[in-house]
């Protein structure tokens, strides 16, 4: 029985040996990794900044066309004597000018 005890510890350091390089292994490279992480969070790459440009131009195209088709709707109905839909024709047409303006 003290012998197999003798045994057992002895061999028990080599058995955990991967366990203490594993985490060793991750004590020694966890700063490397939050550093990294950190930069990668805090940095936009080219294509994010692409990416990013493109949504909102196409936003900036969507809202142009939304506008664009509110301002003939109320210009067709201002043809046809209204008046109220002229004033918006005309609201329609500022805020077109003001998102064409509008940087993206």
């Amino acid at each position: 029985m003290r012998r197999m005890f003798l045994t057992m510890s002895l061999l028990l350091p080599f058995a955990a040996g991967g366990c203490v390089t594993s985490v060793i292994k991750e004590v020694v490279t966890a700063p490397v990794k939050v550093i990294s992480k950190t930069a990668d969070v805090l940095t936009t790459s080219q294509s994010e900044a692409d990416e990013k440009r493109g949504k909102a131009l196409r936003k900036k195209e969507e809202n142009l066309g939304k506008l664009s088709r509110k301002r003939s709707k109320a210009q067709r109905k201002c043809d046809e004597g209204n008046a109220d839909a002229c004033d918006d024709a005309r609201e329609y047409e500022m805020e077109i000018e003001r998102e064409q303006d509008r940087p993206v």
